[in-house]
């Protein structure tokens, strides 16, 4: 390997573990924050969805930042940021300082994500991706997996200030890295039509200017997303019925809004072409559900788990091992299925079964033991990995290909978007019946969950249907002004 990309490659892979494992390992450290804060699920639930909806608001914006001022020095503020808003947050007093540098962080998270991929498609050829997208790929899953774990022992031991910490010597190290690195483009480019053979040089921008970011629709993106999670959390408050609704209702007009102006803006943060995709748009929603569903059951299990059977932290992950091993461990299996039985059956059986866990899961009582709680981290962990996968692989290779990249960040922004959601629906639902909330089977959060899951289904049944179609991307729609060209 060329030792220029050799840091390229450390960046993207701490960077997009650290980003993994920080979406994971507070979720075992949530009850022992309220605890000592002495703040409500509320507030709480807003150090989970403040973080997500800053990153999945600005995934799309930061991607365009990356290609306009180049990935790395993108990156490098992303890690300083992250490393400085991890530091404040183990430092915070009190839990307002929390949620504030968590919406904080999780904008330095959303400069960091579409980055780690950025920089690889700059910095490799073409022929020579399929590993560094690997590696990447397997760090991630072994993150996210181990995040519940390192957070329960973490905080058994030293309290939840330590989960926070955790990512601070990374993230330095790899924002100090990428601003000593210079960024250098691969030489195997694709040749630009009309270019005379053996020139490699980019195309002319023919758009500069802030006005080809779209900070409008990103400023608008931001708005409809936290205003819907603000308005479901308000309605769960005493007396908030009322702000909840107009919370909701500012929501839907700022998402009318944001739906004209992509339709009249020269570059659209949405590209419409993109969106008109029907694999597309059916794979975005099968992760929103899926993720919906997985986050809020898991925001539930783990009070379940501590405040209601008072398992300490540690205890409570193990019993979410089953989960983490299923979906390190069945990820490799996932394209075989689908090459073999196509993304609409694959996706399919991943709903039901991801479904199935939820619904058992919100049948426990008080006195449910190890082997009930593994058996329904099992089938969350086999549903949800089987569907990220099968609707990833239709969502990135089923876009047009000149939107292939931001058709990535969208699924990135589905994965943080879903979760958000999902946890101010249990928390709403959670507080509507406060004497038997957090006790599955005498609660109504996690059999709502069970039909968001449910959802999943007739999304699945829209993606292709064929063996070995899932993978085939469309074909890039034919400029405007030129004839299509058919070879002979």
């Amino acid at each position: 390997m060329n030792r220029r990309r050799v840091p390229v490659l450390a960046c993207s892979v701490v960077g997009a573990a650290v980003v993994a494992l920080d979406g994971t390992v507070l979720t075992v450290a949530q009850p022992a924050l309220q605890r000592d804060l002495h703040a409500d699920v509320g507030q709480v639930q807003w150090t989970s969805t403040g973080y997500l909806v800053a990153v999945a608001s600005l995934l799309v914006f930061a991607g365009r930042l990356g290609d306009r001022y180049g990935h790395l020095r993108v990156f490098a503020v992303g890690a300083l940021g992250f490393a400085a808003a991890s530091v404040g947050i183990a430092l915070a007093p009190g839990i307002g300082a929390v949620i504030a540098l968590r919406v904080l962080q999780g904008v330095c998270g959303a400069l960091l994500q579409p980055a780690t991929l950025g920089m690889l498609r700059t910095a490799f050829p073409p022929d020579r991706l399929a590993t560094p997208i690997a590696v990447r790929t397997a760090v991630i899953g072994l993150a996210a997996a181990a995040g519940p774990l390192v957070g329960g022992a973490l905080v058994s031991a030293y309290g939840w200030r330590s989960v926070f910490l955790l990512s601070v010597p990374p993230t330095l190290a790899i924002g100090l890295l990428a601003l000593t690195t210079r960024e250098s483009r691969s030489r195997e480019t694709r040749v630009p039509e009309g270019t005379a053979p053996g020139r490699t040089d980019p195309p002319p921008r023919t758009d500069p200017g802030l006005s080809a970011l779209d900070p409008l629709g990103a400023l608008l993106l931001v708005m409809t997303l936290g205003l819907l999670v603000h308005g479901l959390v308000e309605a769960a408050r005493p007396g908030g019925a009322w702000t909840g609704a107009v919370a909701c209702g500012g929501a839907v007009v700022a998402g009318v809004v944001l739906a004209r102006h992509e339709r009249r803006a020269a570059r659209p943060l949405l590209p419409p072409e993109l969106l008109r995709s029907g694999p597309v748009v059916a794979g975005i929603a099968v992760l929103l559900a899926a993720s919906a569903a997985l986050f809020g059951s898991l925001f539930v299990a783990t009070y379940f788990l501590q405040d209601v059977q008072r398992l300490d932290p540690l205890a409570c992950a193990l019993r979410f091992l089953p989960l983490a091993l299923l979906m390190v461990l069945g990820a490799p299996f996932c394209p075989p299925l689908q090459r073999r039985f196509g993304p609409r059956r694959t996706a399919t059986a991943g709903a039901a079964l991801l479904a199935l866990g939820v619904l058992l899961f919100s049948r426990l009582d008080t006195t449910a033991g190890a082997l009930p709680v593994g058996v329904c981290s099992a089938l969350l962990g086999a549903g949800f990995v089987t569907l990220m996968v099968t609707a990833t692989s239709v969502v990135v290779h089923r876009a047009p290909e000149a939107h292939a990249g931001v058709a990535g960040e969208l699924q990135q922004t589905a994965m943080n978007v879903g979760p958000a959601l999902g946890v101010a629906t249990a928390t709403l639902l959670l507080t509507l019946v406060p004497d038997g909330g957090f006790v599955p089977a005498r609660g109504v959060a996690l059999p709502a969950l069970a039909a968001i899951a449910a959802l999943a289904l007739p999304a699945a049944l829209a993606l292709p249907g064929g063996a070995r179609r899932g993978t085939r991307p469309e074909p890039a729609p034919p400029r405007p002004g030129r004839e299509p060209c058919v070879r002979s």
